[in-house]
């Protein structure tokens, strides 16, 4: 046992191995080779660097972006006409990146905190026994009071009074002019690596040709103001149903730029994704459909707190930067260079994989391919030489 250690260690420390070059002619043997080589050489070529750009180096963008919306709508409830403007319609008005344009809403005025029945359906009752004072229901619109209103056959509740009745959605949608809403998006990107910054007003637009512009994916590309009714149906979606119940659209602004040519050329596109809310959604039962949310106007009258509750349906738009820059870069090439050199040893290994193990001649080609030598014992034709000579 410890002579095969040390034999072990031995061969360990006191051998060495070095590559053998044989040639073998053989054309099955050739062909596979060549296959395999060329194989690795389309891909580096291919793959690595044309699909791929591995000789470049990429950097993503840090982004701001401002929004503007313009436009006016006119609405005739009860008799009643207004006029609704950008600083009505817009959640919120900031000029944010992510915002809501309202085309419905269900309004209720006069709100003020007192007790009132709720509504039929909500919370129904015989008796005040079924009205347990102190709780709330998550339907409901507030705290019961235990009063059962026999007119309505529902709870009374301590809540914003009168409740707010949102069981019928207008239909078509009041604010149906929102079709023709523009949005002006102002993008700007820099690429902090490269020390490249750009702006979606791109040479070529000054104000002139921005005051009469409309996006067009064909015609007009560039321009950075977009009509609402093409972007709802550039993502998909139907702008008379989604008016109704509201939904959500994302706006993509795509910064691929190739920095090796002139920074004029790096220039956003957009396109334009329906998220939720969709016209071909037929299924009527669905728990939640479309995109709604509440908010109020309080004042005063008669020395009484008042409010105005607007349940509004609208539609979100998000705008998303997705940027990637490339630029030439001799750490990259360098790699992948030699990582294509290396996957090119895999010809190689298939190769005599082949020859060692499947061909019918493989002992031979073992035999050729590896030779052991010992160091210690006299090569016999050396030994013959030195014999002759002697004699």
């Amino acid at each position: 046992m410890k002579s095969q250690i040390s034999n072990a260690l031995s061969d360990f420390f006191f051998e060495y191995e070095t590559p053998r070059q044989v040639l073998v002619r053989n054309r099955r043997v050739g062909i596979v080779c060549r296959l395999i080589q060329a194989g690795v050489l389309a891909y580096i070529i291919g793959w690595v660097f044309i699909y791929e750009k591995g000789y470049q180096s990429t950097d993503i963008a840090v982004s701001s972006v401002f929004t503007k919306m313009k436009g006016v709508g006119y609405t005739t409830i009860n008799g009643e006409e207004k006029v609704w403007d950008e600083v009505d319609y817009v959640f919120p008005p900031q000029g944010d990146s992510s915002f809501v344009v309202m085309t419905n809403f269900i309004i209720t005025e006069g709100q003020k905190i007192g007790k009132c029945p709720e509504l039929p359906g909500t919370l129904d009752c015989s008796s005040d026994a079924d009205c347990e004072g102190g709780r709330f229901k998550r339907t409901g619109h507030g705290q019961m009071t235990g009063v059962c209103v026999k007119a309505n056959k529902t709870c009374e509740v301590l809540a914003w009074c009168p409740v707010e009745d949102d069981r019928n959605i207008p239909d078509p949608a009041l604010l149906m002019s929102a079709e023709n809403y523009t949005l002006f998006i102002k993008n700007s990107v820099t690429f902090p690596i490269f020390g490249i910054s750009r702006s979606n007003l791109v040479e070529g637009l000054n104000s002139e040709y921005i005051s009469k512009c409309l996006h067009d994916p064909k015609d007009a590309p560039l321009c950075p103001i977009f009509r609402l009714g093409d972007i709802v149906k550039l993502s998909g979606f139907n702008f008379e149903t989604i008016a109704k119940v509201g939904g959500a659209i994302g706006i993509v602004i795509d910064w691929t730029c190739n920095l090796d040519v002139d920074v004029k050329h790096c220039r956003p596109t957009y396109s334009f994704h329906g998220l939720y809310g969709n016209a071909a959604e037929t299924d009527k039962a669905k728990a939640s459909v479309g995109y709604n949310f509440r908010y109020a106007k309080h004042y005063l009258e008669d020395k009484v707190q008042k409010r105005t509750l607007l349940k509004v349906f609208g539609i979100r738009l998000d705008i998303i930067v997705k940027s990637l820059a490339r630029k030439f870069d001799i750490i990259p090439t360098l790699t992948a260079i030699g990582s294509g050199v290396g996957i090119f040893g895999v010809a190689t290994v298939v190769c005599d994989l082949v020859l060692l193990y499947l061909l019918p001649k493989r002992a031979y080609y073992k035999n050729m391919k590896f030779k052991s030598t010992d160091s210690h014992k006299q090569d016999p034709d050396s030994e013959a030489c030195s014999t002759a000579t002697e004699k």
